[in-house]
């Protein structure tokens, strides 16, 4: 079974900074597409930013310039520096992966739990 578990979310006020992190594990063959979505209570959930195995990236609007999407292929994790943050970039974080497992020919598409964040002074 493969499991995506996330971490670094908070309370923090506008201006600071934020780094999740999330770790893909289980029995994983390969990793595609890693990212991060969000959801605001009331609205729907949307891309944050995403990048590719090779390392393209692709990032929301509203949180370019801002906010850095990086992973580590060896430890399959997948992390967001959030930079400059804004009350509006309150909201649940939820990693995203596109996974292989092992001994499967499919690729299936994972969530984590999800990770509170929350800017106000």
């Amino acid at each position: 079974q493969v499991q995506l578990v996330e971490s670094g979310g908070g309370l923090v006020q506008p201006g600071g900074s934020l780094r999740l992190s999330c770790a893909a594990s289980g029995r994983i063959r390969s990793i595609n597409t890693m990212g991060w979505y969000r959801q605001a209570p009331g609205k729907q959930r949307e891309l944050v930013a995403d990048i590719t195995s090779g390392g393209s990236t692709n990032y929301a609007d509203s949180v370019k310039g801002r906010f850095t999407v990086s992973r580590d292929n060896y430890k399959n994790t997948v992390y967001l520096q959030m930079n400059s943050l804004k009350p509006e970039d309150t909201a649940v974080y939820y990693c995203n992966a596109n996974i292989r497992s092992s001994g499967s020919s499919y690729w299936g598409n994972y969530w984590g739990q999800g990770t509170q964040v929350t800017v106000s002074a």
